[in-house]
């Protein structure tokens, strides 16, 4: 069985003080993690904070973006590099509001998942439609079109790990959700085409997360399909009491 992973995506919330006391609630609450993985992305500033603040608990820490060079005359970007040094384990990439908002495109996620990969870090690459691509049919097309780009020239050696996150861009922060028919259809999409284009062994250890207003209310049937590894959080990563009921969701018998 994958190992399941709940990531929480804070997005552009949060202080350092505000972060840290938000880790130290989660602790209070996630002390057991054994059957999956649970990690936290904060803003930039907060991340070496929390890296000590987490220090022997069962969170992770994770990075919102990088930058594809390791340095350079590059202002205001990060590099994976500087995230690992930070502390990370972990960078998003890919995410539907980089695209949208700053000009992401898929080659340019390709370069910052194979520099992540350099720097050691594991990447959650996040693939996702808009709301007009699925009123016209174009779900599994987009989809395709940004799997293909966003791991070109990726081997196979350098997948174990790797993280890919379905978000349907028409669900982030809207309050809708994708039903877990849906987002199992897509998921097993997903690892049909990394089967295609690596084979079943890999594909079937590749984890896909689903994104997208996933809330306590509906982790556990998210849950209990067969391609649904875990889950990429937004606002209800942003209070302990609705992140921890997330990271402990029931598992179907």
């Amino acid at each position: 069985m994958r190992r399941a992973v709940i990531a929480g995506n804070w997005k552009m919330f949060k202080t350092v003080k505000e972060a840290v006391a938000l880790v130290s609630e989660l602790k209070k609450s996630l002390t057991e993690a054994d059957d999956r993985e649970i990690i936290v992305a904060p803003p930039f500033t907060s991340l070496f904070p929390l890296s000590k603040e987490i220090k022997g608990s069962v969170i992770k820490l994770s990075a919102q973006d990088c930058f594809w060079e390791k340095e350079g005359a590059y202002t205001g970007q990060v590099s994976p590099l500087m995230l690992k040094d930070a502390g990370c384990s972990h960078v998003i990439i890919g995410h539907s509001e980089r695209r949208q908002y700053f000009a992401e495109t898929d080659e340019t996620v390709n370069r910052k998942a194979r520099a992540s990969l350099d720097a050691g870090l594991i990447p959650i690459m996040c693939i996702g439609e808009m709301l007009e691509e699925r009123e016209e049919g174009e779900t599994f097309a987009v989809l395709e079109t940004q799997l293909q780009g966003g791991m070109q020239d990726i081997p196979v050696k350098e997948t174990e790990g790797f993280i890919i996150a379905y978000e349907p861009v028409w669900a982030i922060g809207t309050g809708k959700t994708a039903t877990p028919e849906q987002a199992e259809e897509v998921h097993a999409f997903i690892r049909g085409r990394l089967e295609k284009a690596y084979s079943r062994t890999v594909a079937q250890g590749i984890r896909i997360l689903y994104g997208g207003s996933v809330k306590p209310e509906n982790i556990d049937a998210l849950m209990a399909k067969p391609d649904i590894d875990g889950a990429l959080v937004g606002g209800a990563s942003l209070k302990a009491d609705s992140f921890s009921r997330i990271c402990q969701f029931i598992r179907a018998c």
